[in-house]
Order: C-alpha cells, then sequence, then structure tokens
C-alpha cells in the first residue's frame, strides 16, 4: 500500500510536470495525452524492452569484429585469414571490446534520439541481418572482401545522409503509406514469427530449433557436445540443459502473463539469467571451457571503461571501385524497407497508426533514425535500426518516449558495466521473444482474407519473413506480388471494359485513406501558408489521431476498442494491443 500510494504520487506529479505534457502522458492536460500512460510503466516497460535487446551488446560486437576492423591481416598460404596469428587475433580482441562500448554508446543515442524527437517507445541499435550483412558480405572474414572496413563505414555514413534527406522531405513516410493496409498488417504479423523463429534458435534464444542439411530446420537442443561443426544436431535432441531452462522461462513468463503480474517478461528474463550466472550448474552461461572463462573473467570486472580509438571516425572515402555502390544501395533499399516496416508495425502495435496509413510524429522519428545511422557510421559499425524487440516494452504498457529514453538510459550503464550487460545468455531473452511474436501475430486476423488480392499478397509478407530471415524480403516480396496479381487483374478489367472481372465488393479499399491527405511534409505546408499569409495550425498533421476531447466518440466506435486498464496497470492485454490505444477519430484500417 505505501509503495502503491508512492508511485501513484510519483505519477500524478510527473503527469503534471512540462515531462508529463511534452509525453502526453494522461493526466498532463497535453494535446492528444495517450490514455492510460504513466510513468513508472513507462520506466518498467523501457527496462523490459532494454533487457530484451541488451543481447546486441556482445553479439553486434562479435559480428563486426569478425571483419577485423582496423587490423591488417596479412595472410599466408596455410592462414589466409590469419585466425593462426596470435597479434591479429590480439588486435581483432581489443577491436571488439571497443565495439561492446561502441555499440552501447550509439543504440544509447539512437534510443534517445527517438524518444526526444518522435516520443515513441521503440529502442534503436545496428541492426541484426545489415551487421552479418556488413562484415561477411562487404567487408569479408578478417577483411578478406573487395572493400575494406574503413570504405564500409564511408558507405554507411553516406547511406545515413541520404536518408536524412529522404526522412526532412517525407519521400520516406510517402513510402510507407501506400504500401496496402492488408501488408502493413501482415508485416507487424510476419514480424512476429520473425521474432518467433529468433527465439528458438540458439544464437539468440533457446536452441529449440536448429540447422538440418535436409530439411534446413529440424528440431534441436542438443548439449554442444553433441553437435557438429555447422552447428547441426547429431543426436541426443531435446537434453540441452539450456533449453529447457529457456522453456522455464518460457512457461514463467506465460502464466505471470495470465496472472496480469507486472513486468512479467522482464522477471523472467531476470529469473532465467540469475540462474545461468553461477559456474557449478548444468545451464552456467560460463563453462569451464576458453571462451566460458574468457566470458567469466570479462563478467568478473563487473565495471570497466576504456577509449574507442580503433572504431571511431575510421574513415576513407574511396568510391571507385563497382563494389563499394553495390554496397551502398543494398544498404539503402534493405534499410527503407526493413526500418520503415520494423517502426510501421511497432507504432501500430502501440496503436499510434492512423486511417491514412502513417503513424505518428514518423516524420521526426525517422530522422531521428538517420541521424542514429550517421552517428554509428562514426562509432564503427553498420546501421543502426529500429528494433523488434521494442514490442516486448510495448506489450508491458510502454506508449511514449520516456520508454525509449529508458532504454537509452541502459544502454548508458552499459557503458560502464558491459561486463554485466554482456552476459545475459540467449536463452533467458529468447523466451520473451516468443512471448512478443506470438502477442503481434494476434493481429492476422484483422487481413482481408475475403479477398485473395489482399490475403496472398499478405500471406507472403507474413511467410517470407521469417523463412528468409530478413524483414525487408518480406516487405518487398509482398509489395511486388500484389502489384502483379492486382495489376493484371486491373489490366484484364480495362482491356475486356469490365466484362471479366473479380467480385471488387470484397476489396479492401485502402487508398482512399492514403491518398486523403498531402503528400507534402507538414512542415514545408506550414512554412508555405506562413509566407503566402494562410496559415495552418502546427497539429493539423496529426488530425487524424484525435485529441483530448474525442474520446467519447473514439470510443463508441465500433473500429476502435479503447481498453485502458491493462495500459493504466502495466499489464499485457493481447487485445487492446492490437487496437488503437489512444483516442482516434477515424477507423484504422
Amino acid at each position: 500500500m505505501v509503495w502503491a500510494g508512492f508511485t501513484d504520487k510519483l505519477n500524478n506529479a510527473v503527469a503534471g510536470s512540462r515531462i508529463g505534457r511534452y509525453f502526453q502522458l494522461e493526466g498532463s492536460g497535453a494535446y492528444r495525452e495517450r490514455k492510460g500512460t504513466r510513468f513508472t510503466t513507462e520506466i518498467r516497460a523501457g527496462i523490459t524492452t532494454f533487457f530484451a535487446m541488451a543481447y546486441i551488446i556482445s553479439v553486434n560486437a562479435s559480428i563486426i569484429s569478425d571483419s577485423g576492423g582496423t587490423c591488417v591481416c596479412e595472410g599466408t598460404a596455410d592462414d589466409l585469414t590469419c585466425d593462426l596469428n596470435e597479434e591479429y587475433m590480439a588486435c581483432v580482441f581489443r577491436v571488439k571490446n571497443d565495439m561492446i562500448i561502441a555499440t552501447a554508446i550509439m543504440s544509447m543515442i539512437a534510443s534517445i534520439l527517438v524518444g526526444v524527437m518522435a516520443n515513441l517507445p521503440l529502442g534503436l541499435a545496428p541492426g541484426m541481418g545489415l551487421n552479418a550483412y556488413f562484415t561477411y558480405n562487404v567487408v569479408g572474414y578478417h577483411g578478406s572482401g573487395a572493400i575494406s572496413y574503413e570504405t564500409a563505414l564511408a558507405a554507411v555514413l553516406i547511406e545515413g545522409i541520404i536518408f536524412l534527406f529522404l526522412s526532412i522531405f517525407g519521400i520516406r513516410q510517402w513510402l510507407a503509406r501506400i504500401i496496402p493496409m492488408s501488408i502493413k498488417v501482415a508485416m507487424g504479423c510476419g514480424i512476429g514469427l520473425y521474432l518467433c523463429f529468433i527465439g528458438l534458435q540458439s544464437s539468440a534464444g533457446i536452441g529449440l530449433v536448429t540447422l538440418n542439411s535436409s530439411t534446413l530446420v529440424s528440431l534441436g537442443a542438443c548439449p554442444a557436445a553433441y553437435k557438429d561443426s555447422t552447428g547441426a544436431c547429431k543426436g541426443h535432441t531435446m537434453e540441452s540443459p539450456t533449453t529447457w531452462m529457456g522453456i522455464l522461462g518460457l512457461i514463467v513468463i506465460v502464466i505471470l502473463t495470465m496472472y496480469r503480474v507486472r513486468g512479467a517478461i522482464l522477471l523472467g528474463i531476470i529469473f532465467v539469467s540469475i540462474t545461468s550466472w553461477p559456474r557449478v550448474s548444468q545451464v552456467t552461461y560460463f563453462p569451464y571451457t576458453t571462451m566460458g572463462q574468457a566470458g567469466f573473467d570479462y563478467f568478473k570486472q563487473v565495471v570497466t571503461l576504456h577509449n574507442i580509438d580503433s572504431v571511431v571516425g575510421k574513415f576513407s572515402f574511396d568510391l571507385s571501385s563497382r563494389e563499394i555502390w553495390i554496397a551502398l544501395i543494398t544498404f539503402l533499399y534493405v534499410d527503407i524497407m526493413d526500418t520503415t516496416g520494423t517502426m510501421y508495425s511497432m507504432a501500430r502495435y502501440g496503436g499510434f497508426t492512423d486511417k491514412a496509413g502513417d503513424f505518428e510524429h514518423s516524420t521526426n522519428a525517422f530522422c531521428a533514425d538517420a541521424t542514429s545511422i550517421i552517428v554509428g557510421a562514426c562509432l564503427g559499425s553498420s546501421p543502426c535500426t529500429a528494433y523488434v524487440e521494442s514490442g516486448a516494452g510495448i506489450a508491458e504498457g510502454g506508449r511514449t518516449g520516456i520508454t525509449a529514453i529508458t532504454v537509452g538510459f541502459g544502454f548508458f550503464v552499459s557503458i560502464f558495466f558491459s561486463p554485466i550487460f554482456a552476459s545475459f545468455p540467449p536463452w533467458a531473452t529468447g523466451p520473451a521473444l516468443i512471448v512478443v511474436g506470438a502477442m503481434m501475430t494476434t493481429s492476422i486476423r484483422n487481413i482481408n482474407w475475403d479477398y485473395p488480392g489482399d490475403a496472398i499478397p499478405a500471406f507472403i509478407t507474413v511467410t517470407v519473413m521469417p523463412f528468409t530471415y530478413s524483414i525487408a524480403y518480406g516487405v518487398i516480396g509482398g509489395c511486388v506480388s500484389y502489384i502483379i496479381i492486382n495489376g493484371i487483374v486491373w489490366l484484364l478489367d480495362i482491356g475486356t471494359r469490365g466484362r471479366i472481372r473479380p467480385d471488387y465488393s470484397l476489396r479492401e479499399n485502402w487508398w482512399s485513406a492514403a491518398f486523403s491527405r498531402s503528400f507534402v511534409p507538414h512542415w514545408i505546408r506550414y512554412l508555405h501558408g506562413k509566407v503566402v499569409g494562410k496559415p495552418i495550425p502546427w497539429h493539423d498533421d496529426e488530425f487524424d489521431y484525435g485529441s483530448d476531447y474525442d474520446k467519447e466518440e473514439s470510443t463508441s466506435h465500433p473500429d476502435v476498442i479503447v481498453n485502458s486498464s491493462s495500459l493504466h496497470d502495466g499489464n499485457t492485454d493481447i487485445a487492446s494491443l492490437n487496437h488503437s490505444s489512444c483516442p482516434e477519430k477515424h477507423e484504422v484500417y
């Protein structure tokens, strides 16, 4: 009771302050205050998102350091990639340690930027997939590719600058709005399956699914001693103690969620992590091996800080090769599709999208993302992007930029406590990804399954994402198939003068809403109005999101369900999370 009284006073005090008004907390009196938002809930949601994302600190450092960084490899016939060169490998180890701190710094800056600029509960960090492409396809393992590490970073920097230009002038927002609504809904479902797939693997999950040379994937969960060089199980499936520990963590999270325990996902992650730190157990994260000993030695430091000279500002603007332009273009289109899809799906999951297919503060969000790419390049890493793990915080009730700032603060602390935060085992975060994936996939019922022209492209979007391990390919597959299928139908309709046509009554009319608003960025229209003497209100661009005074109308709308109880309490209510959690004037789709 004492704690509840304290939190109530704290929430009311923050809501009544300028901070509460800026972040649109409930009770702040702000324009379009977000119903059910409380300061303590936002903090807890941010902590949850951070713990779900914390694995990127060590994973990104491991992947980027595989490029060799600024280390120079003078290979021999017997050792082309310098794996046996102790001096070179010592240099690579320094690059990895530098990248741990650099990853924490860039993730901190990126998350705080999107929180302050866009007031969205999103965590940003170097993108998984993009970092692998940067290392293994562009630079090559230990610098064995056609492009140097320094030149690849220059390409990332240029990409960030181009992104910033596209975001300021509304081109990225335009791309997001013209994507059909069924595909937008499918993107969230596909990301949910993608998250679940990650959570089931061993690299960032519980290890239940593993490689199989015949069927690509198969049931795994075998001890490390029974894995071959590719990571596939040779036998003894379902005998891995860490997998069973992850399954226990999954059960704990689900049961706590069913009982609406606050911070269920976070409690599950902490429970499994603490259980996995002692070295005397079968589920230890620090076994008595060379890698386990190195990890435990780093873990024992608890607090450490050093300069990162080997990765900061290492640019080489040698853009004469064909490969660097291919890499630049690839970074551009993959990041556009990946980030746009992730941001929209997270915004829709949090209830920030409107009938025109845009989401609140989208221009600021995309500008923050582009700026974070530039910052990431300066710190020696591949492009930053919005993380689907943000869904874990949204599931905990996060609805404002305070959640993102809390994520940034978590990364700030991890700069000093990097040994601790780099030691969360994947079987601790994997269950969180599975649960969040299940929550995100529930919106699949909102796809228009009655019209094949909408349903099939949406289905392709959902399935291609996890099967190709790429959000971008899923979005591309869905959009291209939509254009081809519906384009052929349209040509037949026109060519036969309407004699051959499907039943259009079942078709989803998404374009009326998408094209109902100007594609010119609001800041340009605002300045133009000032110049010509016909000023427009600054908030006109967000009129479709509703305001404080429209709660009655939005609550009675049959297509918008406002259920604030679970959000207010910080509990996970799947039904309410798949609908708008803030007042809206119009239907979502």
